[in-house]
């Protein structure tokens, strides 16, 4: 044959056939644009600058393979309903002399002219409108911006990779049509009438119990480590009962419509009922994936706005002051050596070298465990004994709490209050709780109990307790050493208990009145003071353990910038 056979009757059954060839050729135009800009933002020196982690890299990352797997589907799905109404012409070139090989070659031609044209006009299309993703992508950041045009040789590179591995799978997938089927097949391919469908009654009814059921899981969830344990199993009920039901479901229902003669016998409901069945048999996998696709882009879209535009009260409840330092023991013998009194005041010192007076500052000791409240009102702080609770095998985390102990004299330095308390009385203060404690005591397994006196509605909560995940419950007493000995020593032997779980933290909180970078680099400094002096502070324990927390607002700004805008511009 003459040179140049093959691809001129490729491009020519590209053309004759416009009208479906253009919008699959459109999408995937689409496709390679959406591609080459995320690979562009991944790699985007200007968002790195500007949030100094990789967090949104790693999200943008995510987001590519994400975009990759969809275009695989999408574009599958579109080119088998091509190659189905091609089949026709394939087989007419069959019987005029061609064998599988030539029409083999034919489609080779075609999906090679179809991934050129793909990719040369969306990655143009990608160049073209990559920089006004980077500004509104660097605009959601907070970040001022540059506008200099440049181009991603790893998003080019990346895209040829990608999409030509694709192109490649659909050829061998259209060719595999093709040269497993007869020419008459071919030719016949149209007019062979379908099978009547018939749906599966196990499938549809365990769809609809699938979707009930998840439905069910998801509203019926309070608690935040409950949706931890469920939300997983909810989104696989989601998804299998989806597929279940469109696929056979939706068949199933059309089959009842059909045994309702009343209804199914009308000139409105007799084409319009059979041609759905046929219709859901043939495209129920489609829908379903288009449907589960939509859902994720839904649920994306407003979890991240809920998250972005919310992320400043975030910071607020997480930091309330610009800078908050947590120095975390397991003993109080730092508070009783007056070691920790000397590392606030070197602390103040680092401030007075930056030129930073400490304002609204305030400074707390607490000591933290976690445990759960009992059917008969006692805690139960022993962590092996809370796993084997029936309810918390079951997901249900209700009735746990993050229990901190305040001192009186410290709550009320930073409240302004004069409360005196005796060793047997405590104050609550419910935080991330919706309920009031209903009990006048509150009584700890190994510790000793007290009698509630007030409840209060104030108090600046801690970082630790903002970012808990379960409720937490103060109790201001009157001695921390003493309301928490029962939970570190022996009541009987004196003895030190080992693995108890508890943790006592100072907390030293204080605005600065500079400028961010300069509230950053105070940060760093402080930090690094803490960690050089950190074996010298662990000497001075018993426990030999000494943690230390510096975190800067702006810094963590920073970091929240980058985490709720990566997420609300992927989506």
């Amino acid at each position: 044959m003459k040179k140049g056979f093959y691809p001129k009757l490729a491009f020519d059954g590209i053309r004759k056939n416009k009208k479906m060839y253009l919008p699959y050729i459109l999408t995937s135009i689409g496709m390679v644009m959406m591609y080459y800009i995320i690979i562009f933002l991944q790699f985007s020196q200007s968002i790195r600058d500007a949030v100094q982690s990789s967090t949104v890299t790693e999200i943008l990352g995510l987001g590519s393979w994400v975009i990759a797997i969809f275009s695989c589907i999408f574009l599958f799905y579109t080119n088998s309903f091509l190659i189905k109404r091609r089949k026709k012409e394939f087989g007419l070139y069959n019987i005029l002399g061609m064998d599988k090989h030539n029409l083999g070659i034919i489609l080779f031609w075609e999906t090679l002219i179809i991934a050129v044209i793909s990719l040369v006009v969306g990655l143009a299309a990608g160049i073209a409108f990559s920089k006004l993703a980077e500004l509104v992508f660097l605009n959601l950041l907070k970040s001022d911006a540059t506008f200099d045009l440049t181009v991603s040789s790893q998003g080019i590179g990346l895209c040829a990779i990608i999409f030509t591995v694709i192109n490649i799978l659909l050829f061998f997938n259209s060719l595999r049509q093709v040269q497993f089927s007869s020419a008459i097949s071919l030719v016949k391919s149209e007019q062979t009438g379908e099978k009547p469908p018939k749906g599966n009654w196990i499938f549809g009814i365990l769809g609809v119990l699938l979707l009930g059921g998840a439905y069910y899981i998801s509203l019926s969830i309070k608690e935040p480590l409950q949706a931890l344990t469920l939300f997983f199993v909810a989104v696989i009920m989601v998804i299998i009962g989806t597929y279940l039901v469109m696929i056979s479901g939706s068949v199933l229902f059309c089959r009842l419509l059909q045994k309702n003669k009343k209804y199914y016998y009308k000139p409105n409901h007799f084409v319009s009922v059979s041609s759905m069945v046929y219709r859901m048999k043939r495209n129920g996998a489609g829908l379903a994936s288009i449907c589960i696709l939509a859902t994720m882009v839904l649920v994306m879209i407003s979890s991240t706005t809920s998250l972005y535009f919310g992320e400043e009260d975030a910071l607020s409840i997480r930091y309330p002051r610009e800078i908050n330092i947590d120095i975390s023991t397991l003993d109080t013998d730092l508070e009783k050596n007056g070691q920790m009194d000397n590392i606030i005041s070197d602390i103040k010192n680092i401030c007075k070298n930056h030129d930073v007076k400490g304002t609204d500052a305030y400074t707390y000791l607490n000591g933290m465990i976690s445990g759960m409240i009992t059917d008969d009102g006692k805690v139960e702080t022993d962590i092996n004994r809370i796993d084997n609770f029936s309810n918390i095998a079951l997901g249900d985390f209700s009735s746990v709490y993050s229990f901190i102990f305040i001192p009186v004299d410290d709550y009320n330095k930073i409240m302004g209050t004069s409360y005196t308390l005796k060793d047997d009385e405590a104050i609550i203060y419910n935080y991330r709780n919706n309920s009031r404690y209903k009990n006048n005591v509150i009584s700890f397994n190994r510790g000793q109990s007290f009698k509630i006196v007030k409840e209060t509605d104030e108090f600046v909560i801690d970082t630790n307790a903002a970012i808990s995940v379960t409720p937490s419950m103060a109790l201001i007493v009157n001695d921390i050493d003493n309301a928490t000995k029962g939970l570190t020593y022996n009541a009987t032997t004196a003895q030190k208990i080992e693995n108890t779980g508890i943790n006592f933290h100072r907390y030293y909180c204080f605005d600065t009145g500079v400028s961010p970078q300069h509230q950053i680099e105070l940060s760093k400094d402080i930090a690094n003071y803490l960690d050089g002096n950190i074996e010298k502070y662990r000497a001075d324990t018993s426990s030999r353990m000494f943690r230390s927390s510096v975190e800067s607002k702006e810094q963590n700004r920073l970091d929240f910038f980058g985490l709720y805008g990566g997420l609300f511009g992927l989506g």
